[in-house]
């Protein structure tokens, strides 16, 4: 599993530490990748951390497994720790940053579990923004829910944690439909302090996983400090709610948006 980054948001948020996915994240957010590449490093991305994050926290039990040897040699069985195929996995698909993440992460958790304890929902969220482009809220424009989540591991992988907005409405969406969840978890590329904050003090149940954190607006203090250390001097939006570093317009290059 790939090492953690250290902080001091909490144990709920977990910051991913791992050069290969870092490497990786600047290629995604590099001016010289354009829509025709950006899918597939998203796809490696989201594969990648989405097998930490079953590794990690998602229910196991010892199991022992036949294998095509056992047909000819009774002894032929793999024992030990596997991760639960009993245990539901519902994952959602935001509209539209998210719906090739949710996707990566369908297409890569049915190779581990069976195809029908995992669920593929869609909810379709837009940004609200004021007159000077300040993000104000989120809007739910629709859903297609696909029943109760009692007793599943929900998913959210939503590439660009900006303000946190997007993840506190879709918790609440899940919320509503009753029944307890056994667990609910958020995963992005990149996160801000800003949605770490909106979205531990708001819903401190969450796990919380990024590739990287983003900071670039802080003060130089907290940067060379560890993450967490000078909270009200750590800044990652610009005044438009951008990411800073991040990685511009994700959701416009996925899709080739031309607006």
């Amino acid at each position: 599993m790939a090492r953690l980054l250290p902080h001091l948001y909490g144990d709920s948020v977990r910051l991913f530490d791992d050069p290969f996915l870092q490497t990786l994240l600047v290629r995604i957010g590099s001016p010289q990748i354009g829509t025709a590449e950006l899918p597939n490093l998203v796809r490696t991305a989201y594969r990648r951390m989405l097998h930490d994050v079953l590794a990690s926290v998602f229910p196991r039990n010892r199991q022992r497994m036949p294998t095509r040897m056992t047909a000819q040699e009774p002894r032929a069985f793999v024992e030990g720790e596997f991760l639960c195929r009993d245990t539901r996995l519902v994952i959602c698909s935001v509209i539209r940053a998210g719906m090739l993440p949710a996707q990566a992460c369908y297409e890569a958790a049915i190779e581990v579990l069976p195809p029908e304890n995992v669920r593929l929902d869609v909810l379709n969220m837009s940004r609200r923004t004021d007159a000077s482009g300040q993000v104000v809220g989120v809007q739910l424009d629709g859903s297609k829910l696909g029943g109760p989540i009692d007793g599943a591991f929900v998913l959210f992988p939503d590439p660009m944690g900006a303000t946190g907005g997007t993840i506190c409405r879709a918790v609440e969406v899940y919320r509503e439909l009753g029944g307890v969840p056994r667990t609910l978890a958020a995963l992005h590329l990149m996160v801000t302090p800003e949605a770490v904050r909106r979205v531990s003090a708001q819903h401190q149940d969450v796990l919380l996983y990024a590739g990287r954190l983003d900071r670039g607006l802080s003060s130089e203090r907290a940067l060379r400090s560890k993450p967490g250390t000078y909270p009200d001097e750590e800044r990652g939006l610009n005044d438009v709610h951008y990411i800073v570093p991040g990685a511009g317009g994700m959701g416009e290059l996925l899709t080739n948006s031309w607006v």
